[in-house]
């Protein structure tokens, strides 16, 4: 059973830009927020941007101005665009969604298996 179905990652040079897309499975019956984590080798996993199903966003200061996150209600899906990467963006990108799956009462999160970023520096 497969939730959360990341996608857009890659290699990239310093400056690049990639998107990340995030689709949610038609088992939900609702999702109230959507957004993204990163990872990286040896680090704890991190907020990087999150956005309510109204179109509230927030974002980790080191990617304001450069990442923007959006969604589409419709089809579920939430998208990471990407500018002016940095090496220090290296990292593998997780989706998470809070809602609920059909026959169930109690919302939950949901993450994704990831997608990898991949700056060089």
């Amino acid at each position: 059973q497969v939730q959360l179905v990341e996608s857009g990652g890659g290699l990239v040079q310093p400056g690049g830009s990639l998107r990340l897309s995030c689709a949610a499975s038609a088992s939900f019956l609702s999702i109230s927020r959507m957004g993204w984590h990163r990872q990286a080798p040896g680090t704890q996993r991190e907020l990087v941007a999150t956005i309510s199903n109204g179109g509230s966003t927030n974002y980790a200061d080191s990617v304001k101005g450069r990442f923007t996150i959006s969604r589409d209600n419709a089809k579920n899906t939430v998208y990471l665009q990407m500018n002016n990467l940095k090496p220090e963006d290296t990292a593998v990108y997780y989706c998470r969604a809070v809602g609920r799956l059909v026959g169930k009462i109690l919302p939950l999160e949901y993450w994704g298996q990831g997608t990898q970023v991949t700056v060089f520096s």
